[in-house]
């Protein structure tokens, strides 16, 4: 039996109901996939998720990768390549392909559906099948003849690494030590260290295109002095994609991780046995710009993988709670000889268990509703429409972190808080899949920045820098529905208040770093809360969503059919979030108001 299930019930909701995705499918630049067709590869990729992609799950994370030292090479257990080949096989990999060179153009929102089910069944498939999406940077940045680097990629099933951290930079990426040396043929070698490397190596693909900033010699420092160049494990015909002799980028140590363990950590060594060759992406010394395509992707797909992850935890203690029988009701424990129940009708469990629905539905909603803003950037692009544009990018990048950091750090507490506690001694073995899931999901707050990275960002990019636009549309929108009225009235209202919140400790924040201007040490103030403040929108933003869904969940129940549960699970979910999760970030406030950054005085030696 797979551990894993999908939730495709929800998934269609808050696509078709939810976000209305029905009234951009079968028009414009998405004619080809109408609601009828994006339900069908839906449908599809659940049953491939399930089973095919699932079943090497545990196998993966028990045998783990193999690394032969000598030949720096890493091979993966054959019921994994199994899976992988499933989901190649059967072509899944066009729909992250660009179109002119074979992909299928579909709407983010639905890819990201896509998204949720593979990483939920077996992440590790959906992160070494990246060299599709990864050939999109070379396609659309790169030089004509590096064009052809990109449908070699897509052709050839070629794999694809982001080499950014270096042992001693880690995420000061601008201290990177990694140096291109320009040749005479127009080429430049690389030398240097990376670390941290995921997909590094492995047997599932007959090439790697390695993405490795670098220095050039001669550059300045800092973020500014780096590069981006293409760096192949073999060299290879630009015509013909065939391979030639090993290029000079080896795998030097695989690191042995709490979780995650089929996908191979890698660190890499460029230009020590032999020179690394690399080829200036686009030939420009964009380097930063030019990865944060390929971050940006990251940073969605990590949030989209913990989310997926949490949605699998809940469905595994949902079944449990219903069949496993122990103690009896509280209100007759009084009575030794009164019935056992099943554990779901313990209130603790009961509440656990709403906990988990709300925040999995709710960050399933936060997903899929920050794809739909990539929808529409998609069509604006398409359509010239300049006016929408920019605001639809800076929205889309204010989300970008509360989906990755907000996402992750709440879909790892939760897993090992409710979902493995719902298990109880049970939770701890290797008899179910959650110990798995909690190793797995820990690393989703590490990846592609901490959450303190995320909130630094948030707070310092996504608001000041942008001059709080972005956070001000967003929650201008929200505010309208608060005032909105209805038969959620109350909830709605609840909701307002902690908006009002929410904007008081912005507002309390950039007050600290105005100060800061004056007096310096202010600014410590800020950095001691902006991790906070991205957890506090987060969740004004589950509440805004949720009660979005318990609204059309109400309508819906005047003629629900078979859905009554569902509806009424809607409406439930809601309101538990609303009075139990929504109150603390008035707590919340109290502290950032009342911050004076006293711990920055604090002796190292006292800790």
């Amino acid at each position: 039996m797979s551990h894993y299930t999908a939730n495709l019930r929800d998934i269609e909701f808050c696509l078709f109901d939810l976000l209305e995705r029905e009234s951009i499918m079968g028009k414009s630049i998405f004619k080809d996939v109408d609601r009828e067709t994006a339900m069908g590869m839906l449908e599809e990729i659940k049953r491939l998720s399930e089973n095919d992609l699932a079943a090497s799950f545990i196998e993966g994370d028990r045998l783990g990768t193999t690394f032969n030292k000598e030949t720096g090479d890493v091979t993966l257990p054959e019921s994994f390549k199994k899976s992988y080949r499933a989901y190649m096989d059967n072509e899944w990999w066009r729909i992250d392909a660009p179109e002119e060179i074979g992909g299928t153009l579909i709407p983010p929102s639905v890819r990201w559906a896509i998204a949720e089910m593979v990483l939920g069944s077996n992440p590790a498939i959906h992160i070494y099948a990246s060299g599709t999406s990864f050939a999109q940077v070379a396609f659309y940045l790169g030089t004509e003849e590096q064009k052809k680097i990109a449908k070699l990629m897509v052709d050839n099933d070629w794999g694809a690494t982001m080499q950014l951290t270096e042992p001693d930079a880690g995420s000061d990426v601008g201290a990177g030590r990694s140096k291109a040396v320009k040749q005479a043929d127009g080429t430049w070698h690389i030398t240097g260290t990376k670390r941290f490397i995921t997909s590094g190596d492995s047997d599932l693909n007959p090439n790697i295109i390695h993405y490795v900033l670098a220095r050039p010699e001669g550059a300045g420092p800092g973020t500014k002095g780096l590069s981006l160049f293409l760096v192949p494990k073999f060299m290879f015909d630009f015509e013909t994609g065939a391979l030639g002799e090993r290029n000079g980028v080896y795998v030097t140590n695989v690191e042995h991780k709490m979780g995650l363990n089929v996908s191979a950590t890698c660190e890499m060594n460029l230009g020590e046995k032999q020179p690394a060759v690399g080829y200036l992406l686009g030939e420009v010394h964009e380097g930063i710009a030019q990865m944060f395509k390929v971050i940006e992707f990251a940073r969605m797909m990590v949030g989209t993988k913990a989310i997926a992850t949490l949605s699998a935890g809940y469905q595994q203690a949902l079944s449990y709670a219903k069949v496993r029988v122990q103690g009896p009701d509280l209100t007759k424990a009084a009575d030794k000889a009164s019935p056992r129940v099943t554990i779901i009708n313990h209130p603790d469990v009961r509440r656990s268990l709403m906990v988990q629905k709300a925040y999995s539905e709710g960050m399933r909603a936060l997903v899929l509703y920050t794809a739909s803003i990539q929808d529409a950037i998609a069509i604006a692009r398409a359509e010239k429409d300049e006016s929408k544009i920019k605001d639809l990018e800076a929205l889309n990048d204010l989300l970008l972190p509360i989906v990755k950091g907000y996402g992750s750090e709440k879909s790892w507490v939760l897993l090992g808080t409710e979902s493995l506690q719902t298990f109880g001694g049970s939770g701890f073995t290797q008899d179910w899949p959650l110990e798995q899931y909690v190793r797995d999901a820990k690393i989703d707050t590490l990846y592609e920045g901490t959450t303190a990275i995320q909130g630094l960002d948030f707070f310092f990019r996504k608001i000041v820098k942008d001059g709080g636009r972005a956070i001000g549309l967003l929650g201008k929108e929200i505010g309208a529905f608060c005032a909105s009225g209805g038969e959620l009235s109350e909830e709605k209202a609840a909701l307002g208040k902690a908006l009002e919140d929410v904007n008081g400790i912005m507002g309390t924040m950039v007050g600290f770093a105005m100060e800061s201007q004056e007096k310096p040490e202010e600014i410590y103030k800020t950095g001691l809360n902006t991790s906070r403040l991205l957890m506090a929108v987060g969740e004004v933003i589950i509440g805004w969503l949720l009660l979005r869904q318990a609204e059309i969940a109400t309508k819906k129940l005047s003629n629900p059919g078979r859905d009554a549960d569902f509806y009424a699970g809607k409406i439930a979910a809601a309101k538990f979030f609303i009075t139990t999760v929504l109150p603390h970030i008035r707590a919340e406030r109290k502290i950032v108001e009342a911050e004076t950054g006293a711990i920055m005085n604090i002796p190292e030696s006292a800790f």
